[in-house]
């Protein structure tokens, strides 16, 4: 029985479920209608902004890195022991993360 818990099996298994969900809940929907009120956009009763709310992908990607760093380098210190080899990882990260909040 363990070997349905090992991934590449439970990949296998679940994949025939998940298309035959998606095909059965693609069946169950009605026909398409599309109208002016449906492709245009809703802004609780306001005319839409038509400026950009972010002026691109720069901030956001800042964010993922840190958040990324983050969870790397906590993954890596839970991993090991508790020791004084892992005192330069942490001052590492502390250094790298600072450096991503400050810009």
């Amino acid at each position: 029985m363990e070997i349905l818990t090992s991934p590449p099996i439970a990949f296998l298994i679940y994949l025939p479920l998940v298309l035959a969900l998606y095909f059965i809940g693609k069946g169950l929907v009605g026909k398409e209608h599309p109208t002016p009120e449906k492709s245009s956009l809703y802004a609780s009763g306001e005319e839409a902004q038509t400026s950009f709310a972010s002026p691109g992908y720069r901030p956001f990607f800042l964010i993922a890195f840190f958040f990324a760093v983050l969870h790397l380098g906590i993954l890596v210190i839970g991993t090991g022991s508790i020791s004084l080899k892992m005192l330069p990882l942490i001052l590492g990260l502390v250094l790298t993360l600072v450096a991503l909040i400050l810009g």
